[in-house]
């Protein structure tokens, strides 16, 4: 297991729950669904009628629900100074274009937007079939709709852990509460599922909103460090008692050959195939690191690597609004 990427600018002293929604929810809970799409025999002058009349300022083309190219306003512009309305958008679309999968968190696509300066994404499932469009202004909309949810939702109730872990009804030296998950190599599909059931069961305990965001994020990207870099996955591990979290990601291999060199930001060893997905800027540890109070790796090709992280339960009741 090695470094995963994330978005830098998402990490801070304070994480906000807007900053956590983005690694919670998945694109396609924010896209547009049936997005306005033009065949490859469309003719410009069409085009440039569609986008008018719609008011968009682009639009996959597709062959049978198949993304083959992206056209544009400036496109069609640029046909029509070339006096050719009557081309088809085929002659004139953007054949390489940058793309997200339905199943991915939107922290992705927002590395994705800023890495790529780019102001849409077409939106493709797993059979690399168009379901949907993003534009940033879609994950506004849906991280607005996201809060309201919360709001709804601010009368549950909950009990806090330190009374759960000292109850005198609870005979026990030491109570703690221990969480597993097996995590598979390459299921994208699955991404952030762990993290998230991890930080609602955090929640759920009565631990502060601050504390469980940055587990949150922590076990994120240890997560995806098991999809993205391991031999066969891994595992994820937190014990909750009174004092700490104790949270710890382990696989089998291939190890960390560097991991001095694996802390410092930006450096990635991720493929490129993975790099496409938007993932493996290098940003993953560093995002641990700035998340808990201690972390520590153990590595080795043989053996694999452990990665451990504590958050202590110290200021569980400060700063919980946010």
């Amino acid at each position: 297991m090695s470094e995963n990427a994330s978005h830098p600018d998402l990490i801070a002293n304070r994480i906000t729950r807007v900053e956590e929604l983005v690694y919670e929810l998945s694109v396609s809970e924010v896209m547009t669904k049936n997005p306005i799409t033009f065949d490859i025999d469309t003719s410009i002058r069409d085009a440039l009628e569609v986008m008018r009349r719609l008011k968009i300022s682009g639009a996959p083309v597709v062959v049978d629900q198949i993304l083959t190219g992206i056209i544009t306003f400036e496109d069609v512009v640029r046909a029509l100074r070339d006096g050719r309305a009557d081309k088809n958008v085929f002659e004139y679309m953007t054949t390489d274009v940058v793309t997200v999968h339905d199943y991915d968190q939107v922290v992705e696509a927002l590395k994705t937007f800023s890495k790529n300066q780019v102001t849409r994404l077409p939106v493709l499932d797993s059979n690399n079939n168009l379901v949907g469009m993003l534009t940033k202004g879609d994950v506004s909309t849906g991280l607005l709709s996201a809060m309201e949810r919360d709001v709804e939702k601010a009368e549950r109730s909950k009990f806090k852990a330190s009374q759960f872990f000292l109850d005198k009804e609870i005979i026990s030296d030491h109570t703690t509460m221990v969480l597993r998950y097996k995590v598979k190599k390459n299921d994208f599909n699955h991404g952030g599922t762990a993290s998230t059931r991890i930080k609602k069961a955090l929640l759920r305990l009565g631990i502060s909103n601050q504390i469980a965001r940055k587990c949150g994020i922590a076990v994120y990207e240890a997560e995806m460090n098991l999809i993205i870099h391991t031999n066969n996955g891994g595992n994820l591990r937190i014990e909750i008692d009174s004092e700490k979290i104790s949270m710890e990601a382990y696989d089998d291999g291939p190890g960390i050959e560097d991991i001095e060199k694996a802390m410092t930001p930006g450096w990635s060893t991720a493929s490129q195939e993975v790099r496409t997905k938007g993932f493996g800027a290098g940003m993953g540890l560093t995002n641990i690191h700035n998340c808990v109070d201690e972390m520590a790796i153990r590595s080795s090709p043989d053996t694999g690597t452990n990665l451990f992280m504590i958050k202590y339960l110290e200021k569980e009741n400060e700063n919980e609004s946010g």
